[in-house]
């Protein structure tokens, strides 16, 4: 509805034409798009996207169609030039109190933090304050696919009397036991694998019953981000196939890993399930296999990874991970592409890497696509 509709057209009518997006199906009843992310037509429109030169959807916990529409439709209702649903009211409320503060999220509330290098133990210690009370790490970590000593950094966090919160979406819970290795708190993406189909987002957090009494229930419940219940019958369903999904894509990837190891136009291969991997030791320590994603770089940098990008038939240019249809991503130019070339060198993010997610199709049939994509490079 354009603009001078909504000034033309009473409440009543707004609360049922406004903001309506039709697919080219044409539907009568706004459509309902169960998708996490979406497919870009080549690599640099996906780079446009993400710059925000491009219009379009990015990924469903920024914008997502039927929401879109929703908040269109709210914002003519209301007469407002704007709007943004959240899970719940105490949501809207949290965030509408903490969105006018000050710039950066974390010294809105006088919080200050230090990043470190993960794998090294020196550097977890010497940034350690009297006032230190979390440790925060992800591991194998996005997208170079590090992996970082739990156990060990947990007891660094301990001696210190903090407590550690892992990441453990990249492992999931089938191939690494973050609680068992020290940590406090394990969060995932449920978006990701528990998911595993692309459909709807969630997150899960677990910890011991007083760890989530006293540092989460209260917040949970005055913040209000609660979980639709449709989007956990979703996840409930991903859960039943997690096992069969997961195994799959990892012994997919470390055939992948297998087939471009030492391939010329292959400058760096980074697989958490490989002897040759910079964690090799840690990984087999704590983990019970390998990961559903791989890491590579491509010689040519940026043009390199674009022509191997636009030249794939089989898997698609996308942002998420975990699911069952494989995807790429160019980090530089996407996902990490705010950092400065400084801070994406310092996390080994060159413009030649890339990252693969691989999903459960024919394992031959993903191999045969990448080599032949390897050719335009």
């Amino acid at each position: 509805m354009s603009a001078s509709a909504k000034k033309t057209y009473r409440p009543e009518t707004r609360l049922v034409q406004s903001g309506t997006l039709r697919s080219p199906f044409g539907e009568t009843s706004e459509a309902l798009y169960l998708t996490q992310g979406y497919v870009y037509d080549s690599a640099a429109q996906a780079e446009a996207r993400f710059k925000g030169e491009d219009p379009g959807y990015q990924y469903s916990r920024f914008a997502n169609p039927t929401v879109d529409m929703f908040e269109r439709r709210m914002a003519a209702f209301e007469g407002a030039e704007a709007a943004r649903a959240t899970a719940s009211g105490m949501a809207a409320v949290t965030l509408s109190l903490l969105g006018h503060v000050v710039e950066d999220f974390l010294p809105r509330f006088g919080v200050a933090s230090t990043l470190v290098d993960g794998c090294n133990l020196a550097a977890w210690r010497e940034a350690v304050r009297p006032n230190t009370k979390t440790f925060f790490l992800e591991t194998p970590t996005n997208p170079a696919l590090e992996v970082i000593d739990i156990a060990a950094v947990a007891k660094i966090a301990h001696d210190a009397g903090a407590t550690l919160v892992v990441d453990n979406v990249f492992a999931t819970p089938l191939f690494q036991s973050p609680l068992a290795l020290g940590a406090d708190c394990v969060v995932y993406s449920a978006t990701k694998h528990i998911d595993g189909q692309g459909r709807c987002l969630g997150g899960i957090i677990l910890a011991s019953q007083k760890f989530i009494m006293e540092k989460i229930h209260v917040l949970l419940r005055q913040t209000g981000p609660s979980m639709s219940p449709f989007n956990a019958w979703v996840l409930l369903k991903g859960l039943e196939t997690l096992a069969v999904r997961v195994r799959r894509q990892t012994d997919s990837a470390a055939t992948l890993a297998v087939a471009i190891a030492g391939h010329p136009k292959v400058s760096r291969l980074i697989y958490p399930g490989r002897p040759d991997h910079p964690q090799a030791a840690i990984a087999q320590k704590q983990m019970r296999g390998g990961s559903t994603l791989v890491a590579f770089e491509v010689k040519g940098g940026k043009r390199g990874a674009f022509r191997f990008q636009d030249a794939l038939k089989l898997v698609r240019i996308s942002n998420n991970l975990g699911d069952a249809k494989s995807l790429i991503t160019h980090p530089a130019t996407t996902t990490h592409q705010r950092l400065t070339p400084a801070q994406r060198s310092e996390l080994g993010i060159s413009d030649g890497l890339l990252r693969v997610s691989v999903g459960i199709e024919d394992p031959d049939d993903i191999v045969e696509d990448v080599l032949s994509a390897l050719e335009a490079v």
